[in-house]
């Protein structure tokens, strides 16, 4: 029987795709220790070019950004028409916001993961946010600005803000990742700052409520029917959970299982499968959540519909403590993506 030919798709235009490279390594080993896969890699350089598995392997094997490829028009590779099915480790704008996932489905090859619509919204907070409220979620209070609603009333925006939200509040831009462009606000000043800050990142931003609560993550496998793994925590002694602190080692720690009540983690589980099925989810996610331990509350914070997939990540960690190895994990999610495509019309021809 043939092996199925996976395109493993990383590196990308974020500014996430450094993790790309290092969770694609992780990925490329399960692949090539699996019998049934034949693996070929296509790096997206920073400027969008895709370069041929030759090229990739030698970003891979450096495990940081190369430019490997001669500047030119987008192209794919030739190789590339030989895929089977893509694994698209891509984080951020450009990759798993919807765009990538659109590419693939437009050349009626399975891709691992969310598809379009999902990814978009996912990737969204304020999108996000509200598919979460028309599920009946609970979050912490937010208010959503546009740049140029801010503009008209900036000081007007300021007053409701501090009335509805109050200090300590956080600012984020919509459309980014792994904490980028986000502030922790505790005065008029340092607000104006923070959103001036955000809209240089996206011309949509939220400015939610902080609240006294710990970081607990659930993650999510399947398609029509989802499982929710054991629950963790991240626990880390910054400010709050920003960029640095995510990717400097030692900065932050995973806690697997979380140490909470059993009715916290039952609830956790349930909401993670609902905020997955909001955003008609498939594949996976990892979603983030805030327990208020002085009042029992679990509010979702996000969902991440690529989460990140080094060896070390959270995602994989928690279906390891679930009982999926890695390269299991790998393999599931692959057989994920076929499934999926053989329920899906995009994938049929019309006759």
């Amino acid at each position: 029987m043939d092996k199925l030919r996976v395109g493993l798709l990383f590196g990308g235009q974020s500014g996430e795709h450094e993790v790309s490279i290092i969770s694609a390594g992780a990925i490329a080993k399960a692949i090539k220790q699996n019998p049934k896969y034949e693996l070929q890699l296509f790096y997206i350089q920073k400027d969008g070019l895709w370069c041929n598995p030759d090229q990739s392997a030698l970003v891979l094997a450096s495990g940081h950004p190369t430019q490997v490829a001669d500047g030119g028009v987008f192209q794919l590779p030739i190789e590339a028409h030989s895929i089977d099915l893509w694994f698209p480790v891509l984080h951020g704008p450009n990759g798993e916001d919807g765009t990538v996932q659109g590419l693939l489905q437009l050349m009626q090859k399975p891709y691992v993961g969310n598809g379009v619509l999902a990814s978009a919204a996912g990737m969204d907070k304020i999108v996000m946010k509200s598919l979460f409220a028309q599920a009946g979620l609970a979050q912490v209070k937010y208010i959503a600005l546009s740049r140029w609603t801010w503009q008209q009333e900036p000081t007007s925006w300021c007053e409701h803000i501090e009335i509805e939200l109050g200090y300590p509040c956080f600012v984020k831009p919509s459309n980014l990742g792994s904490s980028v462009g986000i502030s922790k606000v505790r005065t008029r000043q340092e607000l104006e700052a923070a959103i001036a800050s955000a809209f240089s990142y996206d011309a949509r931003i939220l400015i939610e409520q902080g609240v006294t609560a710990r970081e607990i993550e659930c993650a999510v496998l399947g398609n029509a029917q989802p499982q929710a793994s054991i629950v963790g925590e991240i626990t880390f002694n910054s400010d709050f959970y920003d960029y640095e602190t995510k990717y400097t080692p030692g900065k932050a720690q995973l806690i697997i299982p979380a140490q909470i009540p059993s009715s916290v983690v039952a609830a956790v589980q349930a909401m993670a499968i609902k905020a997955f099925q909001a955003i008609a989810g498939s594949g996976l996610a990892r979603v983030d959540f805030f327990y208020v331990e002085s009042s029992g509350t679990v509010l979702v914070n996000e969902i991440n519909t690529l989460p990140g997939f080094t060896a070390l990540s959270m995602y994989p960690k928690l279906w390891e403590a679930s009982g999926i190895e890695f390269n299991q994990l790998c393999d599931r999610l692959i057989s994920l993506a076929l499934e999926k495509a053989h329920h899906s019309a995009a994938f049929r021809p019309n006759v």
